[in-house]
């Protein structure tokens, strides 16, 4: 394991592999390097044509985490790991680490190029919104360290499971993994506030990202993942839209492996 320390003293875990120019991947809710195989076969297969670094995003794995939270840490954190990888780097965010590199070429981070996979974004009428508490329900679990009812509000609210399911997963042996990194799922809805209220996505938020940007979803994936990648692509300005076919959102690494090869390859 290496460290990089971001702006506000934070220490960022990560591992790289692989030779050639750097590409960053960016984890979703709840995923870290420690229990995401999706991410490290990902790296293995991009490694031969680049270094590939992954990192634990703050308060997951093996960094650390500051309080008080506020999105634009999570920037520098990204920031910090593309400084180590030589200061410029290609991004690749899964579904809500999606917002967060969107945001970072916002921002105004060193990344020439940038891929964007299954963003959950509600657009439209095609899945219900998360509750307008969805994100303040979070944070006050999270601060009273309610760890196993911020995972329960995660998997119904936002993944629309029921509840007695999700009671059903308490005692699973994922479980507590979960509840480690329960506080987390508040940041991941700090960057998606806004985008899953069933209406058009802010346009303004992401108008500077003049980057090319590779904008994908599964073809097997629910009808919102599509609509959510059309909505994307549609509003910038140097998008190329791409559907997997026969994939969802736990995409297979030997389908996203290619595309994102060829994309930053150019």
């Amino acid at each position: 394991m290496s460290t990089v320390t971001s702006k506000d003293g934070t220490s960022i875990a990560f591992s790289a592999e692989g030779r050639g120019p750097a590409v960053v991947l960016v984890d979703g809710a709840t995923a870290h390097r420690a229990v995401n195989p999706t991410g490290a076969a990902l790296a293995s297969l991009l490694a031969s044509d680049f270094t590939v670094y992954r990192y634990d995003r703050r308060g997951r794995g093996e960094s650390g985490d500051t309080h008080p939270f506020a999105p634009l840490r999570e920037i520098e954190d990204l920031a910090a790991v593309i400084e180590e990888a030589g200061g410029r780097a290609f991004v690749m965010g899964g579904s809500s680490g999606g917002a967060l590199v969107l945001d970072a070429a916002a921002q105004g981070l060193p990344i020439p190029r940038l891929a964007v996979y299954e963003a959950p974004f509600i657009v439209d009428n095609s899945r219900p919104p998360v509750p307008g508490d969805y994100l303040t329900k979070l944070q006050a679990l999270a601060a009273a360290e309610r760890r196993s009812e911020a995972v329960d509000v995660f998997f119904t609210d936002a993944l629309l499971m029921p509840p007695d399911a999700v009671a059903g997963m308490h005692g699973s042996p994922f479980w507590p993994e979960l509840e480690k990194v329960a506080p987390t799922i508040a940041y991941d809805a700090a960057f998606m506030e806004g985008t899953m209220t069933g209406h058009p996505l802010p346009a303004e938020r992401w108008s500077s990202v003049t980057i090319p940007v590779l904008v994908l979803d599964g073809g097997a994936s629910d009808t919102f993942m599509h609509t959510a990648a059309d909505a994307l692509a549609g509003l910038l300005p140097n998008a190329e839209r791409r559907t997997l076919e026969g994939q969802t959102h736990d995409v297979a690494p030997s389908v996203l492996a290619p595309e994102l090869a060829d994309f930053f390859s150019r």
